[in-house]
């Protein structure tokens, strides 16, 4: 493992000196040995590119023929692998604070109060990344391509910069909250099979070209809602973002790990995520992991009648054995591979939780151990519950996709509409509804 150490700290010297971050040099990386005691398989997620240097990225184009002629599609460029769009096992190698250090841009000395408390320019890009699992790296080459503030010291746009304008998301934070819902939106659409064309922000509508990737889906969506077809072409082009982020970071196919999800990949052995003996109530089907653009990742649990925001009295607990690799604003993440890395392998979101009470980061837990109380706290919510989601890799997987979401046998399924679903275990089924009642009513 100590190769691995010597790896990241050559490349995050690199990158504080050099204009274009080398990409990272897979040649006789261990992705099992251990580097630390305390751990028992650190990094055993983050697999070398399954492609030969220089080797076109693979696109499965499934239901080809829903799409346009081709004379009417837009690009067909790919920019970035999926793997580049999520937080996952790539993002590893970017130490944010260190690269910036090399850099004299307008980010560097920034601050704005975030939640009531003041964050630097580098750490709301950090919390915009992991509440939305959108790759630092990423969001980085947007902000510089967008406003300059990377490189730049003197820009000219302060309040949008991410040419978002409108009010509500003046400042960093909430400009890279939009810019992360928007590319989520976009790629899990495409994972989806759920999209075919863009609506260009003069309200027209723009042909998807089939031989993209989710990747490269999540940008062209956003740059839709910014810009009309011209711009939009040169944007999502050869000359356009694409080279502002090779120009950051190196060329960007270099970072692909596939595939980032396994076709064969089955969930572990999970429990509902209340105390057995317990009823609780199933008040949300499938829907956003983190906000509305992520997979339909996420369920929602709350126990006893509604008392507001009041923090509950039950617990929640957790559903395997694992590592607290996040706790605070209302999160707690759960890692189950164990090895201290919310961006490998399987990690399980508890949302809501309070504050008194609520697991310490770092916590190793057995199944069963305790999480939290569900609240309000951490996001939108009229009553306190539990939200509660999977992501591989850093990949929200959708409650009512091709992998099963299962919960001491009860197994989710969705409608086609967010938040409505069922639990089905054998011939019993629960029904999500938002309150009490005896249709949701789900005991462990």
């Amino acid at each position: 493992m100590r190769k691995i150490i010597l790896f990241l700290l050559i490349f995050a010297l690199v990158a504080c000196t050099a204009p274009t971050e080398e990409a990272p040099d897979w040649e006789g990386y261990d992705p099992f040995a251990a580097a630390d005691p305390q751990v028992a398989i650190p990094l055993s997620t983050l697999l070398p590119p399954t492609r030969a240097p220089g080797e076109a990225i693979a696109t499965p184009t499934p239901n080809k023929p829903q799409f346009a002629p081709a004379d009417q599609q837009g690009s067909g460029f790919k920019i970035i692998p999926d793997s580049e769009l999520v937080y996952g096992p790539a993002s590893l190698l970017l130490n944010m604070e260190i690269y910036l250090k090399g850099k004299n841009g307008y980010l560097k000395s920034y601050q704005q109060e975030v939640d009531g408390e003041i964050l630097s320019g580098t750490e709301i890009i950090t919390r915009v990344a992991q509440d939305y699992s959108v790759n630092p790296r990423l969001l980085l080459a947007l902000l510089e391509y967008q406003s300059g503030w990377v490189t730049q010291e003197n820009v000219d746009e302060t309040e949008f910069p991410m040419r978002y304008y409108m009010e509500w998301y003046a400042g960093l934070y909430r400009q890279l909250v939009w810019t992360a819902n928007e590319l989520n939106h976009g790629y899990y659409l495409w994972r989806a099979n759920a999209v075919t064309e863009w609506t260009l922000v003069d309200g027209s509508l723009l042909p998807v070209n089939p031989n993209i990737n989710a990747g490269t889906a999540g940008l062209q969506n956003y740059f839709a809602l910014l810009y009309t077809r011209d711009t939009w072409e040169y944007d999502v082009s050869e000359e356009g973002f694409f080279a502002t982020y090779k120009s950051l970071f190196g060329y960007p196919f270099d970072y692909a790990i596939e595939p980032l999800v396994p076709t064969n990949l089955a969930q572990p052995q999970l429990t509902l995520p209340f105390v057995r003996g317990e009823t609780w109530s199933f008040t949300g089907g499938p829907h956003g992991g983190w906000d509305t653009g992520s997979g339909w990742a996420a369920l929602d649990f709350a126990v006893g009648d509604p008392q507001g925001c009041l923090p509950a009295k039950a617990w929640t607990v957790a559903s395997a054995p694992g590592v607290v690799v996040r706790s605070g604003n209302g999160v707690v993440v759960l890692d189950l591979d164990g090895d201290g890395y919310e961006q490998t392998g399987w990690t399980l979101l508890y949302m809501h939780m309070g504050t008194e009470g609520r697991v310490q980061n770092g916590s190793k837990l057995e199944a069963g151990a305790k999480i939290g109380h569900p609240s309000c706290e951490g996001g939108l919510s009229n009553a306190a519950h539990l939200h509660f989601a999977r992501r591989y890799n850093g990949e929200w997987i959708p409650a009512d996709g091709s992998i099963p979401f299962i919960l001491d046998g009860w197994v989710s399924s969705g409608t086609g509409d967010d938040y409505d679903g069922y639990l089905t275990r054998g011939d019993q089924s629960v029904e999500a509804w938002d309150g009490q009642n005896p249709i949701n009513e789900i005991k462990r």
